[in-house]
This record gives C-alpha cells, sequence and structure tokens, in this order.
C-alpha cells in the first residue's frame, strides 16, 4: 500500500473528518488550524465536534503516529519535512459563509493561497475540498502564480451526525482537474474504500456539490409543499412518500416533511447558486422557488400552533406559554448553523409566545441568538403549564419520554409535531391532541 503525506488546513468538521479518515487509510497526515486553543485541545485528546467514531479514529491515528495536529498551515508543511519528505498532497478545508448578496466568502481559502504560495514544494498537489464558486479552481491557479503546483477539486458529501461513515463508505468520489495527473493522484487516496469514482474537470467538480445540494434542497421544499397539499385534500404524506419513494427515480430518502431545511450547507449553497446563475444571466426560477417555499414553511409550522393552541389560523400567541422539544438543525449534531427550528422559534418569539425549549444535544448554558428563550436540561421541565408542545428536531429521545406524565404537567395537552416523528395513537392515548404536518389526522379534535 502507498502511503501518501498530506497537509491538511482547517480543523473544523470536514477538517477533522478529513484527517482522522485519511490517516485511517494509512496516510500520514498533519491537521493545521489558527485556532491555538482547538489545536491544544486537539493534541490532548479532546475532540469539540459530536460525530460518532470521529474521536476512536483519531485516537488511533495519533497512537499509530499517522496524525498529528499543528497551529497554522505552514506548520503543518514544516511538520512533514521534519520527516525528511515533504508534503505531496494538502486539503483546504476551509470555511466558506455566506458573504454579501449569498455569495460565498473565500477569504479565508485566499488568505491560505497567499500564505503558502512560496513554501509549498514543487509537484505538491493543492486540493480544495471546501464548497466553493465553479471557478474557484481557476482563480486558485491564477493566485498561486506556481504552474507547478496542479490544483484539484475534490468536494465533499458528508452529513453531520454520519460523516465518518459516509467519507469511509461514499456513494461516490468525484475528483476534478485541469491537469488530469494530479487528479488522479488524489483519486488514488481513496482507492481502498472502492467507491465509484468520478474523474472531472475542476469547474465540474465544483458545479457536482452545488447541483447535489441544491437538489436535495428542492427535494425537500417539494415534499413540504405536498404535505400542505395532502392537508387541503384530506391526504395522508405518509402513504404519499411511501408510494412514491419505492420508485427508483425518486427514491426515500429525503422525503420526509418538516419545519423546513437548513444546517451549514444548503442555505449558503442554494444562495451562492443562485449568484452564480445570476452572474451568466440565467434566471434559475426553479432554485428561487425552492428557497421561497422554505422561507414559507417556517411561517406555516408558526400558523399550526396558532391554529392548534388558540383554534384559529391568525389566533394570537400573546403571552402563550410553549414548550419546545428540538433546536439543532437536525438530530444527531448539536450544529445551530441555519437550523430552521431557530427559525421558526424566532417568528414564535415575534408573536408573542414566551418558549421555553429542550435539546438533548445542547447544555443549559447555550447561547441561543433568540432572545427570551428559556433553555433548561431537562425535557420535564419544560412542558409544566404550557399551552402546547411544539417538536421542532426529531430526536429519537422524544418518542420514549413519559407522554402521560407529560399530560399531567401540562396547561393544555397539545402537541404540535413538525418532524411527524410520535406515534400518534401512543400520545393520544396519554391523552394529548397531536397535529402533524401532511397527516390525515390532523382533522381530529381535542378530547
Amino acid at each position: 500500500m502507498f502511503v501518501r503525506r498530506i497537509a491538511v488546513v482547517g480543523a473544523g468538521y470536514v477538517g477533522l473528518t478529513t484527517a482522522a479518515c485519511m490517516a485511517s487509510l494509512g496516510h500520514r497526515v498533519v491537521c493545521a488550524d489558527l485556532d491555538e486553543d482547538k489545536i491544544g485541545r486537539l493534541q490532548a485528546g479532546e475532540i469539540d465536534i459530536r460525530e460518532p467514531g470521529l474521536a476512536g479514529l483519531v485516537a488511533e491515528g495519533v497512537a499509530a503516529g499517522r496524525l498529528s495536529f499543528v497551529v497554522g498551515a505552514t506548520g503543518a508543511l514544516d511538520e512533514l519535512a521534519a520527516d525528511a519528505k515533504p508534503v505531496e498532497v494538502i486539503f483546504l478545508c476551509l470555511p466558506t459563509p455566506m458573504g454579501v448578496g449569498g455569495v460565498a466568502d473565500l477569504e479565508a481559502i485566499e488568505a491560505v493561497l497567499e500564505e503558502l504560495r512560496e513554501k509549498l514544494p514543487s509537484g505538491c498537489v493543492l486540493v480544495n475540498k471546501s464548497t466553493v464558486p465553479v471557478g474557484t479552481a481557476e482563480r486558485a491557479t491564477e493566485l498561486l502564480m506556481r504552474s507547478d503546483i496542479p490544483v484539484v477539486s475534490n468536494p465533499e458529501f458528508l452529513r453531520e451526525g454520519c460523516a465518518v461513515r459516509d467519507f469511509l463508505n461514499p456513494d461516490r468520489v468525484v475528483v476534478g482537474s485541469d491537469v488530469s495527473d494530479a487528479a488522479e493522484r488524489v483519486a488514488a487516496l481513496y482507492a481502498r474504500l472502492g467507491a465509484p469514482t468520478v474523474l472531472t474537470d475542476a469547474a465540474s467538480a465544483e458545479m457536482v456539490k452545488y447541483a447535489a445540494n441544491c437538489f436535495l434542497a428542492m427535494k425537500l421544499s417539494y415534499v413540504n409543499a405536498i404535505a400542505e397539499l395532502c392537508e387541503r385534500l384530506n391526504a395522508d404524506i405518509v402513504d404519499v412518500t411511501e408510494g412514491i419513494g419505492y420508485d427508483r427515480r425518486i427514491g426515500q430518502a429525503f422525503l420526509s416533511p418538516g419545519p423546513g431545511w437548513g444546517g451549514s450547507c444548503l442555505p449558503k449553497d442554494t444562495q451562492a447558486l443562485l449568484q452564480v446563475a445570476d452572474a451568466v444571466d440565467f434566471e434559475f426560477r426553479l432554485l428561487r422557488a425552492t428557497i421561497d417555499t422554505n422561507i414559507r414553511q417556517y411561517q406555516r409550522m408558526v400558523d399550526k400552533v396558532r391554529e392548534a393552541v388558540t383554534g384559529k389560523r391568525t389566533g394570537s400567541l400573546r403571552w402563550k406559554r410553549l414548550a419546545v422539544l428540538g433546536l439543532t438543525f437536525k438530530a444527531g449534531t448539536d450544529d445551530l448553523r441555519g437550523s430552521p427550528a431557530l427559525a421558526v422559534v424566532a417568528q414564535l418569539r415575534q408573536a408573542g409566545a414566551e418558549l421555553i425549549a429542550y435539546d438533548p444535544a445542547l447544555p443549559a448554558d447555550t447561547r441561543i441568538n433568540t432572545p427570551g428563550v428559556v433553555l433548561v436540561d431537562d425535557p420535564y421541565l419544560v412542558a409544566k403549564d404550557v399551552d402546547a408542545i411544539v417538536i421542532l428536531t426529531e430526536w429519537a429521545d422524544f418518542r420514549s419520554l413519559d407522554w402521560p406524565h407529560l399530560a399531567t404537567i401540562v396547561r393544555r395537552p397539545v402537541i404540535i409535531d413538525t418532524r411527524n416523528l410520535l406515534d400518534p395513537d401512543v400520545v393520544r392515548r396519554a391523552g394529548f391532541y397531536w397535529v402533524g404536518v401532511g397527516r390525515t389526522l390532523n382533522r381530529r379534535t381535542l378530547a
């Protein structure tokens, strides 16, 4: 087995997972970050990221001498050079947040390119794993001003909560470069995984990531719209999605309705692709409708709460006390970035509701940007004397709560289940009036 000397710049979600998994494949990896405190914790074996299997891979890599952590990109090059052989592949796993107008902010990437321009050894391959606009590889080549340093696009497709599994068992590996030999060298790093590999040009590889994420966003917006239509036509979204999901052209994934889609990727990637389309004078109406449908979904969830609590779609929530179960953008993570739960919470607060919240991934002292939300560390504390319980994140833990007991401590036994997480019959037997999304059971009245 060949072993490459790899530097990973960025010890965030993607960077740390990439570094740990590459080390597990037998490569020598140095992971760098500008945050000295973070590097110190990693060197001490402390993992800040909630991700199954990641801590074990990091510990294994460090113990085997294949993985180490340093401060700064230059530090990674120096550490590998100290092994008497220079870096061969350097992955950029840097944040590309949404900038002004929705464009991707490439400041972090450009800063690292500036830092490393004169320090990269000839023949080293520069690989961008960050989600970037089409044309970034070409731009990076111009900024480097090094014809001897090929630039490769190798987008990541990691889902939070199962990133290690996704990395080591990928649906596909996409590698793009205008230098075919460089693309093949990067693809070889993943050879042991046995995954289908797409070798293409850099622009196409960059486009793959946006096309994939925006398609998933469209699928989610579509199923949320179908769920609303089900409610109006007295159809059941659970049966509808089961029926269409067996079609291999559609598939079962991303067919669960909810309060809207979010996270660290889909919101910024949909906006970024809109900006890319606008730049080439293409009116991407389908994608714009996808975003508008998602924004409307937040308000639709608030309207559901209004109707369930007051009996009127336009009823006032002023001074109504609501329990919120779940704040993270999805179960299995402690990530609040782009959380649809927080978007709904913000609108409930604007409507005058008093909110007390619980999330199994968040300690009670977690800072929530929406003022006036009380966060507690016990799910039973949220329910006392509330007018309704609102489920916003699909944590499986919520299914096993003592719902008969909760029914005795609420002011009104009402559940608005925006994830269709609970078994309606179970909570109804416990004494609750249950409202889901796209479910015919919404027609049942409060006993």
